[in-house]
């Protein structure tokens, strides 16, 4: 399995997970925050292109992550896979889409990547994130949720890649010139995942397999990759070299589990 980030963030985000068996190659698109036109620039910048996908995923309704997902399905004739509730709060639900179905708990097989979507707290309809493996590793991605819960700890425990939101740091969120709304929205049970929140979620999960540690939805005006990533090295007991931090402008490159 390899996986790479188009883009991390506010602005934007889309993340393609591939898995080879043999002579045959299944890649997903999870979320599709950008135009079609810069999704396409930045998957040909990642050696792939828009027939190269089998099926698009979307975590949740929000512009930064459904953007241009209908447009793009309709254009690529791509299956869409969403909760029930993403899809009335994105109007997926009008016939012009191959939509497809999911529910929190119910694994899936997308050729052959397995998706487990797993519920998570987050402000929108019917959010959630999602675990992909190929029958040996395990990658679980989480951004977009307010607060760790048990569940979150449970699903993620054991992955072999770890893609972890570090959205903000308290203390440059409540120094931001963002209205006191937007700051309670952001830090709440219902919002983004602060750099400390993220590193004791870490900390109660099962990483004895981790290989890549990802740090992403880091806030461009809230957060910096430094921080991000050492609030996460020193729960691993690693370097902040060892760390990445996704980036708005590039994600990451293509990692291999």
């Amino acid at each position: 399995m390899r996986f790479t980030s188009l883009g991390s963030g506010s602005e934007g985000n889309a993340l393609v997970v591939e898995v080879s068996e043999g002579s045959s190659t299944t890649r997903v698109l999870l979320d599709c925050g950008f135009s079609v036109r810069e999704l396409q620039r930045r998957l040909l910048r990642a050696g792939i292109d828009f027939a190269d996908l089998d099926a698009l995923i979307v975590t949740h309704e929000h512009t930064d992550h459904v953007g241009s997902a209908l447009t793009l399905a309709r254009k690529a004739g791509l299956p869409v896979y969403m909760s029930w509730g993403t899809a009335l709060a994105c109007g997926a639900d009008d016939g012009r889409i191959d939509l497809r179905i999911l529910w929190g708990g119910d694994p899936l097989a997308i050729g052959d990547i397995e998706v487990h979507p797993y519920t998570v707290p987050h402000d929108a309809r019917e959010p959630l994130q999602f675990v992909f493996s190929d029958g040996d590793v395990r990658l679980g991605v989480l951004t977009d949720t307010g607060c760790p819960t048990p569940h979150i700890v449970e699903v993620l425990g054991g992955c072999h890649g770890l893609i972890l939101e570090c959205n903000h740091d308290r203390e440059m969120l409540a120094a931001s010139r963002y209205p006191a709304s937007l700051k309670r929205r952001i830090g709440g049970d219902l919002g983004h995942l602060a750099n400390d929140a993220a590193a004791q979620l870490l900390a109660d999960l099962d990483r004895q397999h981790i290989q890549h540690l990802i740090a992403a939805h880091l806030s461009q005006q809230n957060n910096t990759p430094e921080l991000a990533r050492a609030a996460l090295a020193t729960v691993m007991g690693s370097s902040i070299d060892d760390i990445v931090a996704a980036t708005q402008a590039e994600g990451f490159d293509w990692r291999s589990i």
